[in-house]
Order: C-alpha cells, then structure tokens, then sequence
C-alpha cells in the first residue's frame, strides 16, 4: 500500500520539506510506495523579506514571486486546493473541491495571518510592508513625504522577520539623509515590551544606534487603537503619539485549521521543539510560522526545521528510529541602512552575537534574496 505525506502549505518550509522529501525518498517514489502530496491554496510562493524593499523602490512584487510548480521535482503532487478541516483521529483532510484526502504523515506549513483589523483603525490609518499591495502602497506614501513624523510602530508579535521593523526604521532614515530630506522628518520607533527588540542582544545594539541617528525609541508602547482623523496612536498604558505616516507592523495570528483540530489553541501547532512533532496528534509535524517553537518567525527556521521533518519522516517510512532533532537554528540578515548591513545567527537557548555592519554584509543579503528560489528548490 502506498504511504502518503500531505503538506499543506506552499511556503518556504513546504516547498524545501517537499524537496527534501522527493530526494531521500527517490527509491521509494519510483516503487510508488510513497506518494507526496502538496496543498497550497494558490499557485505561487511568495518571498515575503523582499517585501522590505519594496517600499524604496529597490524590488518589485514581481521579483518577489515565483509559480510553485517551477521550484517542485514531478515526483510531487501539487495541488492547487484549500484545506478546510483536519481530522486527526481519521487522519485525513477535506478539501474546498470536495471529498477528503487520507494521509500517513501530515505536516502543517500554513504559516501565519496578517490581522490589521483586529487593532481599530489600523487599516484605515496606517501602511506596512508585510504583504505586496500594503508594500506597493507604502511606496507612494514615501516617494511624497518631505516633511513630518514617521512612526514606525510593533503593534503585533510575535511576527514574520522579527528584525524586518528596525531594518525599516534605519533604512528609511539613512534614505532620507541620502535625499536630503531627514532634517525636516521626524521617526519614532515604538515596541510593545520594555526594550527595543524580543532578543536583548539586538535591543541592546540598536539602541545606541538610534540614539545616533535622532530616532525616537518608545519601549513599553501597546497599541490599543489607532484614530485615522486625527493621526494618532492611543496605547493601553494611556499614551498618545502623533503621526503624520504610521508604519504599523500588524498583529499576526496562527490558522483556524489549526484550532478547529485541536492542534493549538492559539492557532500555532503545539509541537516537541526538537522534534517539531504536533503534541496533541499522532503523525503530524509542523514547520515555519505555523509551529508553536521559542525561536523566531523567519525564514531560515521554516527552512532548518523542514530538514528535521524530511530527516524524520523517511525514518518513519523506513521503520526506522527517527534521529534527527531540530536545535532552533536561526540567521538573519539585518540591514542598518541602504548599503550595509549586519549578520546574527542563533539557536534555543543562545543570543546572537552582533557582529559591525558593512557593505560587504549588505551584498551577501542582497545575494541571498537573488539566490533564495534556489533554497526553496532544496538546493541550499
């Protein structure tokens, strides 16, 4: 009888888990004793950093996306479908085109959810470059500003690319300079928690920093409503900031897929952080945003962890003892302007060490974005 692993989810860490699978299961492909099934509910991947650079005219959205199909070997069955429910104690999915879809091994890769609305006022008054229209929109914003104050505001976490809103805030400060324009522009920064970022070797470094360049830390900062007429941001600690521009980072929540099958209550999949395997099911992993793991929603662990899985997984189909477990690897690009960046990579337990921004750092970023369809194909 043929094995069959589901994936739902065409993202970063289903695209590489699909790869990954395809490769350390060739033999048992070709027998057709396995069969990998990948559910997305769109024909494209999208890469979310290059989103960040939409806003100074550096990228486009189209640079940013890719059919899924060209970054999946053949031996995969990928289908265009959404996955309204997961039952786990029959283990199958049912899907928007009808029917249900038995599964062996399950992994849930569906990654996480913008929710502006849920902050009141947010979308009216405020922009951000979390997605491709709110980061084209962005663009048009900033192309006009010449005078006032840009508040660059964390109202959401945990969220994609935890470093992406200071890179933000340095960013579009030293593209200001470059135009001649940061003397008549104020910016803010604002966290919701008594520092400046979720790790405090990074808080600890940037703080100085902004300090240098006249950017306004505000720590502490919970958004509670944002009052479009009269541009201002209300928190629950009874503050009040204006704004002229407000680039809010959104709230982000898990999936209901993931509630509605008891998998998390919060909409993240509950799983061993080693492991990566759901807690409250048998057969089901999770990989990317949609874990519920101590460690960041970035890229690289949704890449890392879809290696475990694979590892893993073939075990299983193999009858053997699964070895490989999943230390919460993470590296992370960190722009400090429009030419130099820094580096930091870190696993459970562990603080990055921040290393001196340069421009040779900025280039190696710049050459990952080019390169990273490769890393979705599996390739590195």
């Amino acid at each position: 009888m043929t094995e069959r692993i589901v994936i739902v989810g065409g993202g970063t860490g289903g695209t590489v888990l699909a790869n990954r699978l395809a490769e350390r299961l060739e033999p048992e492909l070709e027998t057709d004793d396995v069969e990998i099934v990948l559910i997305n509910d769109g024909e494209k991947q999208f890469y979310k950093p290059a989103y960040l650079y939409i806003p100074f005219g550096k990228k486009e959205v189209s640079e940013a996306t890719k059919p899924i199909p060209d970054l999946i070997p053949r031996a995969v069955d990928f289908r265009v479908d959404r996955v309204e429910r997961i039952d786990t104690d029959r283990k199958q999915v049912t899907l928007a085109s009808g029917g249900g879809l038995a599964y062996d091994h399950l992994v849930v890769a569906t990654g996480s959810n913008l929710v502006p609305e849920e902050t009141p006022g947010l979308v009216e008054g405020g922009h951000h470059f979390y997605g491709p229209e709110g980061a084209e929109a962005l663009r048009e914003e900033l192309v006009e500003f010449r005078e006032g104050h840009i508040v660059l505001s964390v109202i959401g976490v945990p969220h994609m690319c935890p470093a992406a809103p200071v890179e933000f805030t340095l960013m579009v400060d030293d593209w200001l300079r470059k135009r001649g324009l940061r003397e008549d522009v104020e910016i803010t920064y604002t966290y919701p928690i008594q520092r400046a970022h979720g790790l405090q070797s990074i808080a600890d470094w940037v703080t100085p920093i902004f300090e240098e360049r006249d950017i306004n830390l505000e720590t502490f900062f919970n958004v509670q409503e944002v009052d479009p007429d009269t541009q201002t941001l209300e928190t629950m600690e009874g503050k009040s900031l204006e704004y002229d521009l407000l680039v809010g980072i959104p709230p982000h929540d898990g999936s209901d897929l993931v509630r509605e099958a008891g998998l998390g209550d919060d909409g993240w999949v509950a799983v061993d952080q080693h492991t990566l395997e759901a807690e409250h099911a048998e057969d089901v992993y999770a990989v990317g945003d949609a874990a519920d793991i101590p460690t960041s929603k970035a890229g690289s662990v949704a890449h890392y962890a879809a290696g475990t899985v694979a590892d893993r997984i073939s075990s299983r189909v193999r009858d053997q003892q699964p070895v490989t477990t999943f230390d919460g690897k993470t590296v992370c690009f960190i722009e400090t302007g429009m030419d130099e960046a820094t580096f930091v990579s870190f696993d459970y337990g562990s603080e990055p060490t921040m290393r001196e921004p340069s421009k040779p750092i900025h280039w190696s970023k710049l050459g990952y974005n080019e390169s990273y369809w490769l890393t979705a194909r599996g390739l590195i």
